[in-house]
């Protein structure tokens, strides 16, 4: 990158940056989304967890994208944000469901330390780091809910997802313009691992905020793949 294109990216606004509107959405736990943004504004960019060039769009392409699985999820319970990443979406549901244990799954290991440092430093207490992968993890780690955000076309997401969840479990997944095909990709998958019909939602947040598409499946049945 010129350091003219830098320049660029470094004096990019973000539109959504004073909206009061933010503080109104996120509640009791602007506070914490908030400090959230500016770790990964500042140590997210320098760690590569957070390109540049995302940094003008962090909430609405980003934080806001996380905060719209938020209505589809229990309240309480245990909820796996598998492939947690930098944080989304399990850090932003972390702060918008305090009285739900939220498990942020990451394999990686740089990925752990950035986790438990975002952790500690937004006081999230509800929120617990596990380094792994879902799939290493079956008949151990059990939840209410799991969400995901690009990590895996649906197909392969059902194998790692559904297999952690009791019946009556569900599986939110943040998908983008090609989810119907996904869900029509992974169809047999979902019915071998007791998942019911997907649900291609498409969610708000705030209004003039970009909608974000959701697909929920819920597991009917426990049962592994015949």
């Amino acid at each position: 990158m010129s350091s003219d294109e830098n320049d660029s990216v470094q004096t990019e606004a973000d539109p959504w940056q004073d909206d009061e509107r933010l503080v109104e959405y996120f509640g009791a736990a602007w506070p914490q989304v908030e400090a959230f943004h500016r770790l990964l504004t500042d140590e997210g960019v320098l760690r590569g967890l957070v390109g540049p060039r995302e940094v003008p769009r962090l909430w609405e392409r980003h934080l806001l994208n996380s905060a719209a699985v938020v209505p589809f999820l229990p309240v309480t319970g245990r909820i796996v944000d598998i492939g947690s990443g930098a944080g989304l979406p399990g850090v932003v549901v972390a702060a918008l469901r305090p009285e739900a244990e939220v498990v942020l799954l990451e394999p990686m290991e740089r990925r752990i330390d950035w986790l438990n440092e975002v952790v500690e430093t937004l006081g999230l207490s509800n929120a617990v780091v596990t380094r792994g992968r879902a799939e290493d993890l079956h008949g151990e780690l059990r939840a209410d809910a799991v969400t995901a955000r690009a990590v895996a076309p649906l197909d392969r997401l059902y194998r790692w997802a559904l297999p952690l969840l009791g019946k009556g479990g569900v599986l939110v997944a943040l998908k983008g313009a090609r989810a119907q095909d996904e869900v029509e990709a992974g169809a047999r998958w979902a019915k071998k691992l007791g998942g019911g019909p997907a649900e291609v939602i498409s969610a708000s947040t705030i209004d003039g905020a970009e909608q974000t598409t959701v697909v929920r499946v819920v597991r009917e049945a426990e049962r592994g793949v015949r």
